[in-house]
C-alpha cells in the first residue's frame, strides 16, 4: 500500500493534534496520506501529505473520481456532521466498486442512522432506552399525498400523551440545527404551523422547518458523547466525554466545560450500555467510526442520536485515553487488525472555549504548566467562536492544577474568572 485518502468536510484543525500524528505514522511507514476536503485552510503544518480542496458541493462522483485520480490505494471517511457522512458513504460504494476499499459505514446504513426517527427505532428494539416520542411528516401536515384530515389532532393526541415539554428536531439535522422547545398545545400548533408554512413556501430557506421532525419528551440530565471505531468483531469504544446539560432549551455545545475524566458511578453504568452499543453496531454493519449521543440521568443513559461519523468530541477522548481513533481509522484501511473492547481512561481531558487570539506569551505560560493538547481558533459553519483550548492532566494532578492555573489567571487574567471556576468545581468534585 502505497497511498490513503482522508475524506473531510470541516476545518482540519478540529483533528488536531491527533490526525498529524497519524499522518506521520504512515509516512514512517512509507504511504503517502491525502487529504480530499471541502472546508477551511490546510497548510504543511495541519496536514503533512498531499492536500486538495474541493468544492463545498462536491458529488460523490467527483470526490470518489478526485481520490482515484490520486492514485489513492485506500480511504477514510473524517467527516462531519451527518449530511456529509451521506456524501461519503456514498463515495465508498464507489470507490470500493474501484477497488479503492474505503473506510466508512455502508451507505444503506448511513441512511437509516442519519434519519433519526429511523435510530429511535433501531434503539428501541435494540434494548437502549430512547425518549418517548414521535413523528412529524410535513407532507402530511401540508396535505400532500393522501389526505389525512385528522392528522393534526393525532399529533395533538401524541403529544398529550408523551407529556410536555417537549422537544422537536428536524429528523434530519445536525449541530442542535432546527431544535425547538414545545411547552404546551400552543407551542405544537404554533410549531406545526410554521413547519406548514415553509412546507407551502415555494423558495424555503435552509432550516426553515420545511422537513420532518421527530417530537420527543425532554430528557434532562448531563450529555455524554461516546465514539465507537472498528468493524463487526472489533470495535474500540472510547472513554465516555461529558459535554453539557440536557434540559428543555436547547444549548450551544461549547458553552461550558467539555471533558472527560474518572466518574465512578456513570462509569458503571456505562459498562453495561457499552456492551449493548457494540452489538447494535455489529448488527447495522458499522465501519469505521460512530457517534452516540446520550443522556445520564436517573443512574442510566438515554439515547438521543447515533451519528454515523466521528464525533465532535473526539479529540477530548483521544486526549483522555492516550489513543488515536485517526491511527486507528488509517489500521483498518491498511487492513491491520484493530484491538477491540472499552479504551481505557488514563486521566483528565477538558476542553473550553478561551476568548479571541489567545497571547502567544499566556500560552506558552499554560504550557508550561499543563499539557495542552490543542489551540486553535473554533470555526462552525463558517463563524468564528474564538480560540478553544484541550489540556489533561494525570488523576492525583487535580490540586496542583488548580493552583497553577490560578496563579495563572491572576498574572494574566488567563483562563476568564468563569471558565477557571468551572474548572475548579470540576476537579474538586
Amino acid at each position: 500500500m502505497r497511498k490513503i485518502a482522508f475524506l473531510r468536510s470541516v476545518r482540519i484543525q478540529r483533528a488536531d493534534p491527533y490526525i498529524q500524528q497519524a499522518v506521520r505514522t504512515l509516512a514512517d511507514d512509507g504511504i503517502e496520506a491525502g487529504l480530499f476536503h471541502t472546508s477551511g485552510a490546510a497548510g504543511h503544518e495541519d496536514f503533512p501529505g498531499h492536500r486538495q480542496r474541493l468544492d463545498r458541493a462536491v458529488t460523490p462522483r467527483e470526490l470518489a473520481d478526485a481520490v482515484a485520480a490520486w492514485g489513492a490505494d485506500a480511504a477514510v471517511s473524517i467527516s462531519l456532521p451527518c449530511e456529509n457522512a451521506v456524501r461519503d458513504a456514498a463515495a465508498k460504494a464507489l470507490l470500493d466498486a474501484a477497488g479503492i476499499p474505503t473506510v466508512m459505514t455502508p451507505l444503506p446504513a448511513t441512511l437509516r442512522l442519519v434519519d433519526k426517527w429511523e435510530t429511535k427505532q433501531l434503539c428501541g428494539r435494540a434494548g437502549l432506552p430512547v425518549p418517548d416520542g414521535f413523528r412529524v411528516d410535513s407532507d402530511l401536515l401540508a396535505g400532500r399525498g393522501p389526505a389525512v384530515p385528522g392528522y393534526r389532532d393525532a399529533l395533538r393526541v401524541l403529544a398529550e400523551r408523551t407529556g410536555y415539554p417537549l422537544m422537536s428536531k428536524p429528523i434530519w439535522g445536525s449541530t442542535s440545527m432546527g431544535i425547538r422547545t414545545l411547552r404546551s398545545p400552543a407551542d405544537l400548533d404554533a410549531h406545526l404551523d410554521a413547519h406548514l408554512d415553509a412546507h407551502l413556501d415555494a423558495h424555503p430557506r435552509p432550516g426553515s422547518g420545511a422537513v420532518s421532525a421527530v417530537v420527543e419528551q425532554v430528557v434532562e440530565g448531563d450529555l455524554c458523547s461516546v465514539d465507537i471505531v472498528g468493524s463487526p468483531g472489533a470495535y474500540q469504544v472510547l472513554p465516555p466525554c461529558w459535554t453539557g446539560r440536557a434540559g428543555p432549551e436547547p444549548v450551544f455545545t461549547f458553552a461550558g466545560l467539555r471533558w472527560c475524566g474518572p466518574r465512578e458511578e456513570a462509569d458503571a453504568a456505562f459498562a453495561e450500555v457499552a456492551r449493548t452499543l457494540v452489538d447494535f453496531c455489529a448488527e447495522l454493519g458499522v465501519h469505521g467510526s460512530v457517534n452516540i449521543d446520550m443522556v445520564y440521568t436517573g443512574g442510566r443513559f438515554v439515547v438521543l442520536e447515533v451519528n454515523p461519523r466521528i464525533g465532535g468530541a473526539t479529540t477530548l477522548s483521544c486526549a483522555a485515553s492516550a489513543t488515536n481513533t485517526f491511527t486507528s481509522l488509517a489500521r483498518m484501511a491498511r487492513g491491520l487488525p484493530l484491538p477491540g473492547g472499552m479504551v481505557r481512561r488514563t486521566g483528565w481531558a477538558i476542553e473550553f472555549l478561551a476568548g479571541d487570539g489567545i497571547p502567544p506569551e499566556v500560552l506558552a505560560g499554560l504550557r508550561r504548566l499543563v499539557r495542552v493538547v490543542t489551540a486553535h481558533e473554533l470555526v462552525i459553519d463558517g463563524a468564528s467562536h474564538g480560540d478553544i483550548v484541550v489540556i489533561t492532566l494525570p488523576e492525583g494532578e487535580e490540586d496542583r492544577t488548580v493552583k497553577a492555573l490560578t496563579e495563572l489567571h491572576q498574572s494574566t487574567g488567563f483562563p476568564a474568572a468563569d471558565v477557571l471556576g468551572k474548572i475548579t468545581a470540576l476537579l474538586n468534585r
